[in-house]
């Protein structure tokens, strides 16, 4: 039993080959096709309203320097919020739950923003290891210190990821299990922990779009400290 509750987790594989790279292209294929006009339908002007309010949402941090990741951010901003939704619904899997693909996702992008800050303000990125006025016995410990919480940061984001989403996926499934379980022993029982299992899926909803908006937020900080 216990092992049938993290199959769900395991990539499915066609023929050998990894599904994987099928599930991330998916949500693409939801996205209206561009067309000549600004304006064609509902959902056309429901999209570009809800890109808008994506990307000032995650410039606000910014500065103008910052601005040209702009594309880049929105666009992991939307694969994230609409692999993690998709992952809710049955008998589907969620990429996000992988912690190689979360680090993979995490771990270049925080080196690009380090490596931008190290070419453009060499000495303002490396004086973030060090915080003004600190005594001379405690240097050394203090950089150690901030050396290694710099270095944590892409991990952090993958394990903040995985973690979060894995725990909802766990939960939804040991709830659903017990509502059917129940059923046929305890139908009031049975119905209360179908209700409790709809409030937990909605509340999956709002952390699937959080920890999206989280994710690529934190890497907007990372950016802002280093341009």
């Amino acid at each position: 039993m216990n092992l049938s509750f993290f199959d769900q987790f395991t990539s499915p594989c066609l023929l050998g080959i990894p599904l994987i790279l099928f599930s991330m292209l998916f949500p693409a294929l939801l996205l209206p096709s561009p067309n000549n006009r600004w304006i064609t339908n509902r959902l056309s002007t429901l999209q570009l309203w809800r890109f808008h309010l994506i990307t000032k949402q995650l410039m606000i941090p910014l500065n103008k320097n910052g601005h040209k990741w702009a594309l880049l951010l929105t666009s992991l901003m939307i694969l994230l919020l609409m692999i993690n939704l998709l992952g809710l619904l049955p008998y589907t899997f969620t990429p996000t739950t992988q912690l190689s693909m979360n680090m993979a996702l995490a771990f270049p992008l925080w080196l690009a923003t380090l490596l931008t800050g190290l070419r453009n303000q060499p000495s303002i990125a490396l004086g973030h290891l060090l915080p003004e006025g600190t005594p001379t016995p405690l240097i050394p410990a203090l950089i150690m210190i901030e050396t290694t919480s710099l270095l944590i940061r892409p991990l952090a984001l993958g394990v903040r990821l995985t973690a979060n989403l894995t725990a909802g996926h766990l939960l939804i499934q040991l709830i659903s299990t017990a509502t059917t379980a129940l059923l046929p022993i305890m139908p009031t029982v049975s119905l209360l922990t179908a209700l409790i299992l709809f409030l937990l899926t909605m509340l999956e909803v709002a952390v699937a779009m959080i920890q999206a908006y989280v994710f690529v937020l934190l890497l907007s900080l990372y950016l802002q400290e280093n341009i």
